[in-house]
Parts: structure tokens; sequence; C-alpha cells
């Protein structure tokens, strides 16, 4: 698999294909046994060499299903604990435009007890871009918000990508979040890349009869036959 600089590839399949331990190998959170790893030129894993570049030293942004954000800090201070090795004024000043940035001008005091989902979603992705990656991961984000709130943070995110082009790798279950904001897909299955390319090419043209199962697009097949 791989994205470009600019584009959104979407991970799709079952809960247990793989999507979430990717998005972790990617981010040096998980060590595979055999593969290679390579971001803007730099290798950062390849058994067959033995490079294994760790965590903190790879440039990624992660946002979690569960945000993970730290509750006795407040919004600005999740995202200054992205921010070390800067002058404490410098570390603020710099959190405090990321959190406008996200549309969070006036909760900058706030716990995360105390913001909304889609309110600590923007934050977790205002600390993640904090780290300023090469490369943003998100994993199932918007899953813990509900439709409208959804629909705000789908059209936040298109804004934030024309602003950052970075590449952007998404996990998610929901089929409509692909169609509005992937420009490629892999669809996963047991561990397995079943098939990848562009979101029309995988939704007109499934590969396999397992693929149409897994995307249910069984309906559609039925009426295009």
């Amino acid at each position: 698999m791989s994205v470009g600089a600019g584009e959104i590839l979407a991970l799709v399949g079952p809960s247990g294909s793989g999507k979430t331990t990717t998005l972790r190998t990617i981010a040096g959170l998980y060590r595979p046994a055999g593969g290679r790893i390579v971001c803007n030129g730099s290798v950062w894993f390849d058994s067959e060499s033995g490079i294994w570049i760790p965590a903190r030293q790879r440039q990624v942004g992660m946002v979690l299903q569960s945000y993970a954000l730290f509750p006795h800090l407040t919004a600005i201070e999740n995202v200054m604990e992205s921010l070390s090795g800067m002058p404490a004024d410098a570390r603020r000043a710099e959190a405090a435009a990321l959190l406008s940035r996200m549309h969070l001008d006036g909760l900058d005091d706030r716990r995360p007890a105390l913001l909304s989902g889609g309110q600590q979603q923007r934050v977790a992705v205002a600390r993640a871009l904090a780290r300023r990656p090469e490369l943003l991961l998100l994993d199932e984000p918007f899953s813990a918000v509900d439709r409208v709130t959804r629909r705000r943070l789908r059209a936040e995110l298109v804004e934030l990508r024309r602003e950052l082009p970075m590449p952007v790798v998404l996990v998610t279950h929901d089929l409509d979040d692909v169609v509005r904001l992937a420009d490629r897909m892999c669809v996963m299955h047991e561990g397995r890349i079943l098939q990848a390319g562009t979101v029309q090419d995988v939704m007109a043209q499934p590969a396999s009869a397992t693929v149409v199962e897994l995307l249910d697009l069984v309906d559609d097949m039925e009426l295009r036959t």
C-alpha cells in the first residue's frame, strides 16, 4: 500500500482485519515480523536490513478512536504536550494557534470532560498536528460523535487537507466516510489487502465476491447484472 502527499487513503474491513495494527505499525507502536516502511524517502522499517526507527523519532501525528486526551489537562495543555523542546510561552502560543485552526477559540482552558465529543476530536487533531507530522493517521476518528457533528468534522478535515497537503491514512467502518473523504482505499480481511485502488474503481468493480460482501455491495451488484 502507498499514499501520496495530499491524498487520503482509507483502510476498510471488518473488525480484526488488521486496520488498526497497520496504523500502529506505521507509527512505530508495533514491530512486525517482516516488511518495509518508507516515508518521504526515509526508511522507518526494513526487516531485511534490520532498520527500526522508534516511534518518538517518526514524524507521525496519530488520532486514536478514544482520542486519548489527558483528563487532568486543559485543551491547550494537551496540545502543548506535543510541543516539548520549545520555551513555555512559545509552546502556549503555538498550541493556541492550532486550537484556533481547529475552530476551538475560547475553549483553551476547558478540560476534556467539559468538551463535546466533536470538540475532543478537534483537540486530538490539534495535538497530532503539533508534532509537525509528515504523515497523519486517523483511527475511526468520527465513531464517537453524532451524525451532524460527523458531517461538520468531515468538512473540517477536507479544509485541513487543503491547508496541509500531507499523506493521510484513515481507518473507518463507514463507507460514507470513504466516499466523501478518500482518494483511494484498501479493502482488508484477516490481515491481507484484498483490493486496492481509487474509491470509484473499487466500488464499481469489486475484485471478488468477498470484497462485495465486505463492502455490502450485493444489492448494487444485483442491480448491475
